[in-house]
């Protein structure tokens, strides 16, 4: 498997607090990684590190590119990153609540689109094509999710559940390699945790994107990671398979307590 994204030493400090602390870390085509710890060990510092949203204070974060060179992306602001191939959802649901849901997904398409504001008050046949064409793209990626239906419905009016798959449904719009889904399960009920899990495979299986996600439900941890990232204090504590961190004392010590039921 070829890597995909590529982190070494990233360190994140605020004042004289070291969020994060020289972490190591790399996803390859075709994962799905979770990254675990306690509150407060720094996981949502270090997506927003690699995102673009905080500067990292040391470290390289690099970014694979299609044709196998690599992009440092340390500096560039969320915008470039997304370009780039990296795309995230939100531990706090970020939609445009007013707008549609059509209009949600159609959103994450502008990195992928060359019309600028002379070109859309123009209008002319190329602008009005690639709009089509966005339209037609995000539709099918709401069809995919299960959302076809809600399209044009307005963003807030759609249950909990489907508010995010709505938010994972933009991020894919960008055409991620790499998906970053920031607690995803959060607030689902065990059979919408259990249509997560089969949306992530098929994402993976069918679209080809790899996934890395922060998750407090160790029994969805469990089951969908391949490999599994442990963060305590900005630390790495402990880094491999499900089965291997379930034994892993540092671990039952720091976040798992003495037992997991998967």
């Amino acid at each position: 498997m070829r890597p995909l994204l590529e982190i070494n030493n990233l360190t994140m400090d605020f004042g004289g607090l070291r969020a994060v602390d020289n972490i190591d870390f790399k996803i390859n085509e075709g994962e799905i990684v979770a990254l675990i710890g306690p509150n407060g060990a720094g996981k949502t510092t270090f997506f927003n590190c690699v995102t673009g949203m905080y500067k990292p204070t040391g470290g390289h974060i690099y970014i694979y590119k299609n044709d196998k060179s690599k992009k440092r992306l340390n500096g560039l602001k969320p915008n470039k990153v997304t370009e780039y191939g990296l795309a995230r959802t939100f531990q706090n649901i970020r939609l445009f609540k007013q707008m549609t849901v059509l209009e949600n997904v159609m959103i994450g398409r502008h990195c992928r689109t060359h019309a600028n504001i002379f070109s859309a008050l123009v209008r002319n046949k190329k602008i009005v094509r690639e709009e089509y064409d966005s339209a037609s793209y995000s539709y099918h990626i709401l069809e995919k999710m299960g959302l076809g239906y809600f399209c044009n419905e307005i963003a807030e009016n759609l249950p909990y559940g489907a508010q995010r798959r709505l938010e994972i449904a933009r991020a894919l719009a960008t055409e991620p390699n790499v998906l970053l889904l920031d607690e995803p399960a959060a607030g689902l009920n065990p059979q919408e945790t259990s249509d997560l899990i089969n949306l992530i495979n098929m994402l993976r299986d069918e679209e080809g994107v790899s996934i890395l996600l922060i998750e407090h439900d160790m029994g969805m941890v469990m089951k969908i990671s391949e490999r599994i990232t442990v963060m305590d204090y900005g630390k790495k504590i402990a880094e491999g398979t499900p089965e291997e961190i379930r034994k892993n004392p540092e671990v039952i010590k720091a976040y798992l307590g003495e037992d997991i039921d998967a």
